[in-house]
């Protein structure tokens, strides 16, 4: 169950964020192969200075297209992080016109107890999930 936050510079449409969500649902589904309704998503639109994000001297320039994607999940292989990032840019890229330059990811990453998903009780530790 990854929880995705989206940081995104203000301005974008309703559709516009539909389609991002959907995209970045899709690249969660085909890299961690959870069930569909493992949906978790959240979005803060910042005003543009409010973003300062360079390129660790990578050599290359961001715009106001810029998506900082976080995700909050229990521990995952290095190679299903590597396909999600790369399924991610794919997906913004083709469905939101999001260059590779534009897209920042970074995992956050925790254990199962740390999950509740209702009524204040951990699911996966009671055996629910």
């Amino acid at each position: 169950m990854p929880l995705l936050t989206f940081d995104v510079i203000q301005g974008r449409s309703e559709s516009e964020i539909r389609t991002l969500l959907d995209a970045a649902h899709r690249a969660v589904l085909t890299a961690f192969k959870v069930p569909a309704r493992d949906r978790y998503q959240i979005v803060h639109e910042n005003k543009g200075y409010q973003m300062v994000f360079q390129d660790t001297g990578l050599g290359f320039e961001r715009t106001d297209n810029l998506v900082m994607v976080r995700v909050y999940t229990s521990p995952r292989s290095e190679e299903q992080k590597c396909l999600f990032m790369a399924e991610l840019a794919r997906e913004l890229l083709e469905n939101c016109g999001v260059q590779g330059t534009d897209l920042m990811i970074s995992f956050i990453t925790n254990s199962k107890g740390d999950w509740s998903f209702a009524d204040g009780e951990a699911q996966y530790l009671t055996g629910k999930l």
